[in-house]
């Protein structure tokens, strides 16, 4: 039985140096399941809403208890997969996540692979740099928080330590640890509570 794989990049968009992913996924692969891989690959928490942009159409998770659904033009991503947004090499889609701090990561479909072997839903093949925290501010927060960080002396360095919970390496990235986690159930994704 043959089995279809995209290899895909995930770039961090706004932010300098990048911050980007190169995974192996299965091309079947739901856009909730993609979503957790997304969350444990680049090394967010899963504690905000989140969606899925190609051409201005807007894929969501639909939520029972969303009054708003209906006045919006969202799509219920349910049933939908990846090979329905990315179908040839140099496709892009846009995920993002946090609709306040409004990180946007491009997804670049680099190849189509067709194989014979059973291989993981997603491993993680490369990447360098590590995710910004959760609810530093979006962007211009994260670069703020660099600055600061770069300069021990700085009138802010130890409020932002102790928040932080210790130092922030900006180049820590873990393959091995993130293929490990994407073992796990749900993809190694935290749940929202």
């Amino acid at each position: 039985m043959k089995n279809t794989y995209y290899q895909i990049c995930i770039n961090l968009v706004g932010v300098n140096p990048k911050i980007w992913r190169r995974l192996k996924i299965s091309s079947n692969l739901l856009l909730e399941d993609f979503h957790k891989i997304i969350q444990t690959s680049m090394g967010w928490r899963n504690s905000h809403l989140h969606q899925f942009i190609k051409e201005n159409t807007f894929y969501q998770k639909r939520y029972p208890e969303d009054p708003l659904w209906e006045e919006m033009d969202n799509v219920d991503y349910q049933g939908i997969t990846i090979s329905d947004l990315l179908k040839e090499k140099g496709d892009v889609v846009f995920y993002q996540y946090d609709f306040g701090d409004n990180w946007e990561h491009q997804i670049e479909l680099e190849e189509v692979q067709i194989t014979n072997k059973k291989t993981p839903f997603a491993n993680c093949l490369d990447g360098m740099n590590n995710c910004p925290p959760e609810d530093c501010g979006g962007v211009e927060g994260f670069i703020n928080m660099l600055k600061i960080f770069s300069n021990p002396d700085h009138e802010e360095y130890d409020e932002y330590t102790e928040w932080i919970g210790g130092k922030y390496d900006p180049e820590y990235f873990d393959l091995k640890k993130i293929n490990r986690d994407l073992k796990l159930p749900n993809f190694g994704c935290f749940e929202i509570e």
